[in-house]
């Protein structure tokens, strides 16, 4: 495939750029932080933020490699480490520095150089971003520039630079400098120790560490020229440089290329050796090969992860860019790591990994790359010790599974809020209380063997977790008046802290159990291997399950006979009504507008609580009735203060037949990031609204399910204006695919 056609080829099919392509055009200053989120490129290795190759007054530099944590001396909490910047790239022409200025700078300070044009494009198809800039220096030559970058997904530790330089008036000077930016930070927090530099004839190299978990990182690059062009490498300003200076003769051209390798200790035992190494062998290889090589991969996940819509471009979009990020996040090669609520594109939530990987984004994993959803799972086997750990130092049985996870499995919510206005600060409670998470880890792993019938993941592995995040529950709940309660909890509705029997939790302990009794009997008939082995380690004695039993058939569940609605916990319904109807338009959370305080004690809810549960259970939850005063009764309450919400929003009201609202929701979840309308898209992507868009479309437009026979079948339904929906999931091993039509 040539990389500068606009012609992509998609299943031997022309397909238009624009549905491929995210697009900036022209140069937009003001959202600059936005825009490098949205172009972030990345391997399932790491990820690269569309910072610029020369650097940018107010960017966010950040290269985040998988596993790779560190808790700093003064921080509160571990954190995902910003790698070394292997993106600069300086140019100079005729001594003018290559520089982005907006029109208004062209016009008013013209000697300086000018910005005459400029696009910047990220084709998701191929995974490569390129930007394009008609340059005048300030001697008066002209030149365009041409960057472009890719992680290698055919090669995780290889990554690819090319920039073109063409003269189109003048015969300028050029000076062309390449290096790798070592005193980088996260946000201002330093990370990396014992940092040392070095450099050969042809390539500059770094070594550091962290300097608490004490992971190591190589990385090395070498500058490439094509003709007659010569590159010296010297140890510059503190550091090792590579340059190249020429006069670029009237309309001609010239291409340079920089290769970049990186390992961790996490891969090799020296990984500054390993980084010489491969990139000594991918400098053989070259860039054209290398390009080749990473578009053939993409287009292996793109003939099994793609949703194709016809009638609805932006729809078209916004699924390729929800799934595109995904994909880049999702580790290919490495079972120990997970997929963080902002993936690996920015520092929101430190890179913690939360609910939003087992909930929102691994069903389109499990669905059409079951092997990145199994490398999902077994980061959760892996932590365990961790559950257990947790469970036992608050006095429970079983795995308690942390809200928020780093490399270690512990822990690692930090218990009080950045200062307010007024330096006050707010008690953060989710990692006290808010359990679900066990059971939701226990759907997932359920989710995927019902999917792939991967008997062995579960006899092995999974049933571990369900089970013993079951023995958790058992010991969590307590007997009041006869039945089963459990007390200071938070649901997925975040504004109500430590309330009791929420239903969300209650209903998903009723089914996790009802899980892992039937999950005995299926080890004990399919393999008595396993099976002894869990009954012995876990402690599952004949006493326990019959508990399992007697909680499952007398747990509370909140529910009003009269008005046939569950209710989210005892009391929501006694506390101020708030008309979220009302707070229109609005850029910010009613909970940020009434404040902390006041809206605690509102029944305004932050996302899907019990419309969540009806999403996970369907119709396990009730009958039709009370699935529609359930709804009746939320969603006019719902916030949508969490990114997580409007896609299950979406799934539900598909379901309900509610077709309206369900378009509008599924549009709210699309432009969460591509359109940053919660204004935190600087912070990373938001990885479970990805996820949840696949889901609003496949399970919800589309109604796919597993029916009594464990076959995957649809009850679609689908917008008016969409002409089709095509999709593939691998069901147990095979391929299959789906065309919706609305008839």
């Amino acid at each position: 495939m040539n990389r500068l056609s606009y012609l992509i080829l998609m299943k031997n099919k022309p397909v238009q750029p624009r549905l491929w392509n995210i697009e900036e055009f022209p140069f937009h200053p003001e959202k600059l932080n936005h825009i490098e989120t949205l172009m972030t490129v990345g391997n399932g290795y790491l990820a690269t933020r569309g910072s610029f190759e020369e650097g940018y007054e107010g960017d966010i530099v950040t290269t985040l490699i998988h596993g790779i944590f560190n808790h700093a001396s003064g921080t509160a909490v571990p954190e995902l480490v910003n790698a070394p910047n292997w993106l600069p790239f300086e140019v100079h022409i005729d001594g003018t520095p290559f520089r982005l200025v907006n029109q208004n700078e062209m016009s008013l300070n013209p000697r300086g150089g000018a910005l005459l044009g400029y696009r910047q494009q990220l084709n998701m198809h191929i995974g490569l971003l390129r930007r394009e800039a008609l340059f005048r220096a300030e001697s008066g030559s002209i030149v365009r520039i041409v960057f472009e970058r890719f992680a290698s997904l055919h090669d995780e530790h290889i990554l690819g630079q090319r920039l073109d330089i063409v003269a189109v008036d003048g015969s300028p000077k050029i000076e062309v400098t390449a290096y790798i930016e070592h005193t980088v930070t996260n946000n201002g927090v330093i990370h990396w120790t014992d940092i040392k530099t070095g450099h050969t004839t042809n390539q500059v190299s770094l070594s550091a560490k962290t300097t608490q978990s004490d992971y190591r990182l190589g990385m090395s690059s070498t500058l490439l020229a094509t003709g007659d062009m010569t590159i010296t490498v010297d140890r510059g300003n503190q550091r090792p440089v590579m340059k190249s200076v020429f006069v670029l003769p009237h309309q001609e051209s010239v291409t340079l290329v920089k290769l970049t390798t990186v390992y961790t200790s996490r891969d090799v035992t020296n990984p500054l050796k390993e980084s010489i190494h491969k990139l000594e062998n991918a400098a053989i290889i070259g860039y054209e090969k290398l390009l080749n090589q990473h578009q053939s991969e993409w287009h292996k996940y793109w003939q099994d992860s793609d949703i194709q819509i016809e009638g609805d471009e932006i729809a078209q979009l916004s699924l390729r860019f929800a799934m595109y990020h995904i994909l880049i996040s999702a580790p290919r090669h490495d079972n120990d790591v997970s997929i963080g609520a902002k993936t690996l594109s920015g520092f929101g939530y430190k890179g913690h990994v939360f609910w939003d990987t087992e909930l929102f984004i691994l069903p389109p994993l499990i669905l059409t790359q079951p092997e990145l959803a199994r490398n999902l799972l077994m980061y959760r086997y892996h932590r365990l010790p961790g559950a257990r750990h947790k469970a036992k130092a608050n006095g429970y049985e079983g795995a308690m599974y942390p809200w928020e996870s780093t490399d270690t499995g512990e822990e690692t919510t930090p218990q009080w809020g950045d200062p307010q206005p007024d330096g006050s600060r707010i008690r953060i409670w989710t990692g006290d209380n808010e359990q679900h998470i066990s059971t939701d880890i226990a759907y997932a792993v359920l989710q995927y063997w019902r999917w792939t019938g991967d008997d062995t993941f579960l006899a092995r592995y999974g049933a571990e977790i369900i089970l013993d995040t079951a023995v958790f529950w058992g010991s969590r709940v307590e007997t009041k008046n006869g039945r089963y309660e459990i007390s200071r909890q938070i649901g997925p509705d975040e504004y109500h802290e430590n309330v009791d029997n929420s239903v969300f939790t209650n209903r998903m302990v009723v089914w996790h159990l009802e899980q892992a009794v039937s999950l005995v009997h299926w080890l004990k008939a399919n393999t008595l291997v396993d099976y002894n082995r869990l009954v012995e380690s876990l402690n599952l004695t004949q006493a326990r399950l019959e508990l399992w039993n007697d909680i499952i058939k007398n747990m509370f569940i909140p529910f009003d006979d009269a008005q046939q609605i569950h209710i989210q916990f005892p009391g929501f319904f006694d506390m101020e009504y708030i008309p979220v109807s009302h707070y229109y338009p609005r850029t910010a959370s009613v909970q940020a507008i009434l404040g902390h305080q006041r809206s605690i004690q509102t029944q305004v809810i932050k996302q899907a609580d019990v419309v969540m549960l009806m999403a996970l259970l369907g119709e396990e939850v009730g009958a039709s009735e009370v699935m529609v005063n359930n709804w009746n009764t939320y969603f006019p309450r719902t916030d949508h203060g969490s990114s997580l919400s409007p896609s299950i929003h979406a799934w539900v009201a598909a379901h309900l037949g509610l077709d309206d609202i369900a378009l509008e929701q599924f549009e709210h979840a699309a432009e969460i990031d591509l359109r940053n309308n919660k204004g935190n898209v600087q912070d990373g992507i938001h990885g479970a609204a990805s996820g949840g868009l696949w889901q609003a479309v496949v399970f919800g437009f589309c109604g796919l399910y597993l029916d009594e026979k464990g076959e995957p079948v649809v009850e679609a339904r689908i917008p008016d204006h969409w002409k089709s929906v095509t999709f593939t999931v691998c069901y147990r091993g095979e391929r299959r695919q789906f065309t919706i039509t609305p008839n």
